[in-house]
């Protein structure tokens, strides 16, 4: 039997454009700003790698227990959106990092903080069999 997970697959492809758009971001200041390795002490090469390093950071967990949550059936029509929402949340903190969205950090981290607690409450709930 295959276990095809919908969701975390569509998630995760996005996940990907996302992380290659902020890859991309940190490239055209190092190229606009000849910085070969590291930061080169440039505010705007350190914001946008800590955007990307934030993503990372936050991604790939997020992605496992979405994975995990839809593999055990419970994902139902809340999963995937609240997921879009989520990497729509990075993006904004991406872009509120560069000071283009003046609250564009402050409402990513806020969407983070809110789908991650889904999340647990999902995960808890399936485990113990309350959901």
């Amino acid at each position: 039997m295959t276990l095809i997970l919908p969701t975390t697959l569509c998630l995760g492809a996005a996940a990907l454009l996302i992380n290659f758009w902020l890859g991309w971001r940190c490239a055209e200041v190092r190229s606009s700003e000849n910085i070969s390795v590291g930061d080169g002490g440039n505010e705007k090469m350190i914001r946008r790698m800590r955007a990307q390093a934030n993503f990372i950071e936050q991604t790939p967990l997020i992605l496992l227990v979405v994975g995990l949550v839809e593999a055990a059936g419970k994902g139902g029509v809340w999963l995937a959106p609240l997921g879009g929402l989520f990497l729509l949340g990075r993006i904004a903190h991406a872009i509120g990092m560069d000071g283009t969205f003046k609250h564009g950090r402050s409402v990513g981290m806020v969407i983070g903080m809110i789908f991650q607690l889904c999340l647990v409450v999902a995960a808890v709930g399936t485990a113990l069999g309350m959901i």
